[in-house]
C-alpha cells in the first residue's frame, strides 16, 4: 500500500469523527457554542507562551528559508497580535445568533408558505496559506455557525497552527464539545486527499491567490466558495475632505501592509490629481515608511479646482 494510500484512508475516519462531531454541533443551544467559543479564548489564553514559541520558532525557520517579506509579516504572531486574535474569539462569541434566522417568508399561495431558514453546512475544509491568527478566526466563525472544520495552514506555520488548533480543541472539550469538531491537516498529500472526500466536505474554502484558488477548484467535485484576483482599491469623492482622505489611505495600506486587503490604489477625481502628490510633510507610518501629503493648503476641505458642487457617486447596476 502507497504513502498516498495510507493518507486517504487515516483521512477519511478523520473526516468521518468530524462529520459526527458537526452534527452533534448543530443540535446544542446557541448559549453552549458560545460557552465553548468563551472556553476556546481562556485556552488561547493560557497556551500563550507555548503559542508564541512555537511561531517564534516558525519564523525562525522561515529566515533560514527566505521566506518573502510580505508572507513573513502574515506568519509573525506577537503577544500583541495574539491578544487581539484572543479578543476578535470573544467578539465573535458575541454575535447574533446565524442559525435559524427567517431571511423568506412568503405566501405563495393559499396555503402554500416559502421559508428560506438559516442552517449549518456541515463540515468545512478550509485552506489557507501563512496566517496562523488565521486558525482562531476561522475556528470560532466555525464553532458560532455549527460547522465542524478541517483546517490546513502553510507549511511554514505549522507549529503555531499544531499548538493553536490543540489549545482551540482544549478549550471545546472543557466546554463539553466534540474536540473533533476542530481539526488540523500538516502536509501536501492530506490536502490532495481531502479534495477527493465528497462524502464527508460539504464546502472548500481555499484562501490564497487567484492561481491557488484555481487548483482547489480544479481538483476537487465538493463545491469551492472561491474568489477572483482582489481589487483593494480607496476611492476618494470630490466631496471628501482631504486631511481625512490622506488619513484612512495611510492608516489602510500601511497598518498592516502584508495583508491581502492592503489598499493597492488611491482613485481620486482627475481635478484633484495631487490628492497624495509628494511636496508636503510626509507622516511616517507605523511599517516605517512615509506616505506623501496633498501639496495644496490643507486648511481648505476641498481641492483646488473642484468644481462647486461635484455630484455624488451613482451606482452603475
Amino acid at each position: 500500500m502507497t504513502f498516498s494510500q495510507l493518507t486517504s484512508i487515516a483521512l477519511v475516519g478523520l473526516a468521518q469523527r468530524t462529520q459526527e462531531a458537526a452534527r452533534s454541533l448543530a443540535m446544542l443551544s446557541t448559549e453552549h457554542r458560545d460557552r465553548a467559543i468563551a472556553a476556546i479564548a481562556a485556552a488561547l489564553e493560557e497556551a500563550t507562551p507555548e503559542i508564541l514559541a512555537a511561531n517564534a520558532a516558525d519564523c525562525a525557520a522561515a529566515v533560514k528559508e527566505g521566506l518573502a517579506a510580505p508572507l513573513y509579516g502574515r506568519l509573525k504572531l506577537d503577544a500583541v497580535k495574539l491578544q487581539a486574535a484572543i479578543e476578535g474569539v470573544r467578539d465573535v462569541g458575541a454575535l447574533p445568533d446565524p442559525i435559524g434566522a427567517v431571511q423568506i417568508h412568503r405566501e405563495l399561495d393559499t396555503g402554500l408558505i416559502l421559508k428560506r431558514v438559516t442552517c449549518p453546512l456541515g463540515v468545512l475544509g478550509v485552506i489557507f496559506e501563512s496566517r496562523p491568527d488565521a486558525v482562531m478566526q476561522i475556528a470560532s466563525l466555525a464553532i458560532k455557525s455549527a460547522n465542524g472544520v478541517i483546517l490546513k495552514g502553510g507549511r511554514e506555520a505549522m507549529r503555531s497552527c499544531d499548538v493553536l488548533v490543540d489549545a482551540i480543541r482544549t478549550g471545546l472539550t472543557e466546554a463539553g464539545v466534540d474536540a473533533d469538531a476542530v481539526q488540523l491537516l500538516t502536509t501536501r498529500e492530506e490536502t490532495l486527499a481531502l479534495l477527493r472526500l465528497d462524502r464527508y466536505i460539504d464546502l472548500i474554502i481555499p484562501r490564497g491567490s487567484n492561481q491557488f484558488v484555481r487548483f482547489i477548484q480544479s481538483n476537487t467535485q465538493i463545491p469551492v466558495l472561491g474568489h477572483a484576483d482582489g481589487l483593494c482599491h480607496l476611492y476618494v469623492d470630490a466631496a471628501a475632505a482631504v486631511d481625512k482622505a490622506v488619513a484612512i489611505a495611510i492608516d489602510a495600506k500601511t497598518s498592516y501592509p502584508s495583508a491581502c486587503n492592503a489598499i493597492e490604489t488611491c482613485c481620486a477625481p482627475s481635478y484633484c490629481p495631487n490628492l497624495l502628490a509628494s511636496g508636503g510633510a510626509s507622516p511616517a507610518s507605523p511599517s516605517g515608511g512615509t506616505a506623501s501629503r496633498c501639496r495644496h493648503d490643507r486648511s481648505s476641505s476641498r481641492c483646488p479646482g473642484q468644481p462647486p458642487s461635484a455630484p455624488p457617486l451613482k451606482p452603475t447596476g
